[in-house]
């Protein structure tokens, strides 16, 4: 009798390298903003947070491009986006205005670091739903405000005080509402166009005017880039609620005139 071959060592699953880098990336840029908000260099935070937005908007891009989609890819992809896009802007949030709070009282601090907690949680809760609705839901939308751009809201909003050499202590009033309400927004049920449906084929064609806005935007980046990124993520905020509301008052008009 012959005999038995050996058994074969399990093999071991491996990754892909390249998208998985990227997200590496945007973690990195999210733990810097983290470190950079605590030495008090907040506009380097904030830009650290968008450096963050930008390596995360590629990793998915280069992974269905290159056919290196996973299950590992897209959990790694979460867990960099709540430290980029959760902890690192309440943080940055906290170490900038919300601690000034403290300086009014016992109570006015808790509600320093419960803002950042709400926001933070609201983060993750957002992440956790968006992983269990990506078969079902519609991809041409987001429900709820996706992270990265609640994120840009708030860094634009630290980076603009701070470019003009305010101090963010003067704006602790203000930034608890920003954070919750930004937060809370993350969690909604307000329906926010996610842009997946735009043409970026090399077939496919837009209208020539599209250039002509993209070159405007641009410029104004160039001139104002903090006062022109929160002036275009806000509008992105408020888009949500104003879409949604329109869409249902359309279709409750519809329905009577149908009923009519």
């Amino acid at each position: 009798m012959s005999e038995p071959l050996p058994a074969r060592p399990p093999r071991h699953r491996g990754i892909y390298l390249l998208p998985n880098l990227f997200t590496t990336g945007a973690m990195f840029a999210g733990f810097y903003a983290i470190i950079a908000s605590i030495g008090g260099r907040y506009t380097e935070a904030a830009v650290a947070v968008f450096i963050a937005a930008l390596l995360d908007g590629m990793d998915g891009r280069v992974a269905r491009m290159t056919g290196t989609q996973t299950e590992f890819g897209v959990q790694y992809d979460s867990l960099s986006d709540l430290v980029s896009f959760g902890l690192a802007p309440a943080l940055v949030m906290y170490t900038w205005s919300l601690s000034a709070l403290r300086d009014f009282g016992p109570l006015w601090g808790k509600l320093g670091w419960a803002a950042a907690f709400i926001y933070a949680a609201c983060a993750a809760l957002r992440l956790a739903r968006f992983n269990t609705q990506v078969g079902v839901a519609d991809k041409r939308y987001f429900q709820g405000l996706a992270s990265p751009a609640a994120a840009a809201v708030c860094m634009s909003f630290v980076w603009s005080v701070d470019k003009f050499g305010l101090a963010g202590s003067d704006f602790c009033f203000v930034t608890p509402v920003v954070a919750i309400v930004v937060g809370l927004l993350m969690v909604s049920r307000f329906r926010y166009f996610s842009f997946k449906s735009l043409p970026t084929g090399d077939r496919q064609r837009v209208p020539f005017v599209w250039m002509v806005v993209a070159v405007l935007l641009l410029a104004l980046l160039i001139l104002d880039t903090p006062r022109v990124l929160f002036v275009g993520f806000t509008l992105y905020l408020l888009s949500g609620p104003v879409w949604t509301i329109w869409s249902l008052a359309t279709h409750r008009r519809r329905s009577r005139r149908s009923a009519a």
